[in-house]
C-alpha cells in the first residue's frame, strides 16, 4: 500500500512527510553547482549552503533540504545538452526505439519536461511527430525555439498539466530525462504527469540510480540542484501514490549509471516486465530497504576525498602540471568537498561558450576553451565529467603527443587508457 500523500514540511520527507532523522552524507558548505562566476561582484556575493543528504526511514528516498527555490537555480541555466555528442546519440537512439515500441508517429503527441535546448525533441520533429517542450530556463528554451521546437517556459506540475489538458493536449509519450532529481515538490510533479498522460500513454523518465551512486561512491552526483536520489524501490512508491504503475525498467550507462523507467496508468495495458521484479528484489537483497545500509557511505566518501587530494599533492610535489577537463555541476561538488583550488588544478576547459571565461563556483578555478590545453601542455588532465571519459579522451587524443595522461577522480584517481 503506497503511503498517503501530504504536503511535506521542513525537515520532513518531500514524498511521504516522515521526519528526516538519518543523515546519508554531509558534504559541508558548498555554492550552487551551476552558479558560475562571471565577474568580481559575483565573486564577492557568492553564497554557500549546507550540502547534506538524508535518507527517509519510511520510503527510503535520499534527499537534500531545499535551500534555494528552483526559480533561483534554473531561471538562467548554464547547462546545454547539445554540447555532448554521446548524449545526442543517446537521445537519437531513444527516439528510434520509442517510436517503434509504442507506435509513435505523426498522429501522436510527444511532450518532454525539462526539454533543455531541444536536444531530444529535434529527432521527433525530423519524423514529423508533433512535440512540445516544457523548459523553465528562458535562455535555454530560446535556443530550442530558434530550432523550430515549440517550447513553453515554465516549471511543470499539476497546474501546468491542467492548463494543457484544457487546451486539448494529452501526451501519448511523456518524457523526462534527468529532471526528476531536480524537482523539490515531487508529489505535484508526478501528479501533473498522471493528469497530462493520455489513457494509453507512456511515461519514460531517466535519472541517476542510487545503487550505482552508492556502489561507486559517486559523491559528485550530489549537489543542491539534485533534490532527490532514487532507488527503484523509492521511485516505484512515488509513482504508485499517483496512480501510475512502472511496467518496465532499463539500467543505462549514462551519467555513471542511470535507470530509465516506463510508467502507465494503473489500469494500463502494457504487461509488467520481469525486469521490474528483478531490480526490486536486487535492491532489497542489497539492503536498500534497510536504513542501516546507508550508514557506510560517508566513510567511503572520505576515502575518495583523501585519495584525490593525495594524488594532486604528489603531482604538485613532483612539479607536474594538472588541469581539468569540463565544468560540470558534479565536478563542482567534488572540488569544493575536497577543498581543491588553483593550487592543485591550474584551470579547466569546457566546450560550452556559456561557461568559458567564467570561474568555477567556490574554487574559483578559471574556465577556458579546450584549445588552451595544446598551448600549456599539462602533464595530467583530470576529467571532471568522468561519465563521458571515452568521448573526452578521443577529443583530446592530441595531448598524447607530449605524454599527457588522463585521470578520472571517482571512486578514486586512476589513469584512463
Amino acid at each position: 500500500m503506497a503511503p498517503s500523500v501530504r504536503a511535506a514540511e521542513p525537515s520532513c520527507c518531500r514524498f511521504c512527510n516522515t521526519p528526516l532523522e538519518r543523515v546519508f552524507i554531509d558534504l559541508g558548505l558548498s555554492p550552487l553547482a551551476n552558479s558560475y562566476l562571471r565577474d568580481e561582484k559575483a565573486k564577492r556575493d557568492e553564497r554557500f549552503f549546507p550540502l547534506r543528504a538524508y535518507v527517509c526511514g519510511e520510503c527510503f528516498l535520499v534527499q537534500l533540504e531545499e535551500w534555494e527555490p528552483p526559480e533561483n537555480i534554473f531561471g538562467d541555466y548554464a547547462y546545454f545538452s547539445s554540447y555532448s555528442e554521446s548524449w545526442l546519440q543517446h537521445a537519437k537512439s531513444y527516439v528510434a526505439r520509442a517510436m517503434e515500441r509504442f507506435g509513435i508517429g505523426p498522429q501522436s503527441k510527444v511532450v518532454e519536461i525539462a526539454s533543455n535546448d531541444g536536444y531530444l525533441l529535434q529527432y521527433f520533429v525530423e519524423k514529423d511527430v508533433p512535440v512540445l517542450g516544457i523548459e523553465p530556463a528562458q535562455n535555454v528554451a530560446a535556443v530550442a525555439r530558434a530550432r523550430g521546437i515549440p517550447t513553453r517556459v515554465e516549471f511543470f506540475g499539476e497546474r501546468t498539466a491542467r492548463t494543457l489538458r484544457r487546451e486539448g493536449l494529452r501526451a501519448n509519450l511523456l518524457i523526462g530525462n534527468n529532471v526528476l532529481a531536480h524537482v523539490p515538490n515531487l508529489n505535484d510533479f508526478v501528479k501533473g504527469m498522471s493528469i497530462l498522460l493520455e489513457d494509453r500513454g507512456v511515461i519514460t523518465m531517466e535519472f541517476p540510480h542510487l545503487m550505482r551512486l552508492f556502489d561507486e561512491c559517486q559523491i559528485d552526483t550530489i549537489y543542491h540542484e539534485h533534490f532527490s536520489y532514487f532507488s527503484f524501490i523509492s521511485v516505484e512508491k512515488i509513482f504508485a501514490a499517483h496512480g501510475l504503475t512502472l511496467f518496465d525498467v532499463e539500467e543505462l550507462p549514462t551519467h555513471g549509471g542511470s535507470l530509465r523507467i516506463y510508467a502507465q496508468h494503473s489500469k494500463g495495458w502494457h504487461p509488467i516486465s520481469h525486469r521490474v521484479d528483478d531490480l526490486r528484489t536486487r535492491e532489497i537483497n542489497a539492503g536498500y530497504a534497510d536504513l542501516d545500509h546507508y550508514d557506510a557511505f560517508e566513510e567511503r566518501a572520505m576515502q575518495t576525498k583523501r585519495k584525490l587530494l593525495a594524488f594532486l599533492e604528489e603531482a604538485k610535489r613532483q612539479g607536474k602540471r594538472v588541469v581539468g577537463y569540463g565544468a560540470p555541476a558534479k565536478g563542482n561538488t567534488l572540488l569544493n568537498y575536497c577543498g581543491i583550488t588553483t593550487d592543485h588544478i591550474e584551470y579547466t576547459v569546457d566546450r560550452s561558450p556559456h561557461k568559458q571565461g567564467c570561474l568555477l563556483p567556490g574554487t574559483h578555478i578559471p574556465i577556458f576553451e579546450p584549445e588552451r590545453i595544446s598551448v600549456t601542455k599539462p602533464d595530467y588532465i583530470l576529467i571532471l565529467p568522468w561519465n563521458l571519459k571515452r568521448e573526452i579522451v578521443s577529443q583530446l587524443s592530441f595531448a598524447r603527443s607530449w605524454g599527457a595522461e588522463f585521470v578520472v577522480p571517482i571512486p578514486e584517481p586512476r589513469l584512463v587508457d
